[in-house]
């Protein structure tokens, strides 16, 4: 499974210098959150000069902030199509968006944050922040709820569980990272079904 959370090249080409900044922004917040990740440590994974981070981010880390939570959005967008796209129904797309991230909270150590919510939720408070990623979390519910409703759910059901899936991956996620166990983020889609039948 690709990591959603790192970009990379093509194979044997060198990223451009925007792409290896986006990629670096998008490990390091990851790891270490927004606050805690300093422009020169940026700069050296990226093995960008200073000048090329504020021509293609005028604003410095906070564009860059925004650029990387963008990327690790769309990454995001295309693992839901990817597990639901040939789901025969919703709860069995949901336990591959499961399986998927549990995979993918195995590749990265088991400690990392979500990559939208470590870099914008510990960013600077700030309106801009907020709204994205309020845009970016809104994206990925209304994404889900397209793929539950052409999977048969009503509208309104399928908006529902959408939003519950993700209020359960951000906790499950959560829960995961104090246990260092991914078999907690494979096992939430159990948790959708135990709730429907209550």
């Amino acid at each position: 499974m690709t990591d959603v959370t790192t970009a990379s090249p093509p194979p044997g080409s060198p990223a451009p210098t925007r792409e290896r900044l986006i990629r670096a922004a998008a490990s390091l917040f990851r790891e270490k959150g927004y606050a805690g990740t300093g422009l020169a440590e940026l700069l050296a994974a990226a093995e960008a000069p200073k000048g090329s981070l504020y021509h293609h981010f005028p604003n410095g880390k906070s564009d860059l902030a925004l650029a990387a939570s963008t990327w690790a959005s769309d990454q995001m967008l295309a693992l839901i199509d990817a597990a639901f796209g040939p789901a025969p129904n919703f709860p069995a797309g949901a336990k591959t968006v499961c399986y998927k991230l549990a995979k993918l909270f195995d590749k990265q150590g088991r400690w990392s944050g979500c990559p939208v919510s470590a870099t914008l939720f510990a960013g600077p408070e700030n309106d801009a922040f907020r709204q994205h990623a309020a845009d970016l979390c809104e994206s990925w519910i209304a994404a889900t709820a397209r793929q539950a409703h052409r999977l048969g759910l009503p509208r309104a059901e399928a908006r529902a569980a959408a939003e519950n899936f993700y209020i359960l991956l951000q906790g499950g996620w959560q829960l995961a990272r104090v246990r260092r166990d991914s078999d907690v983020i494979r096992g939430l889609h159990t948790q959708m079904q135990m709730q429907k039948t209550d």
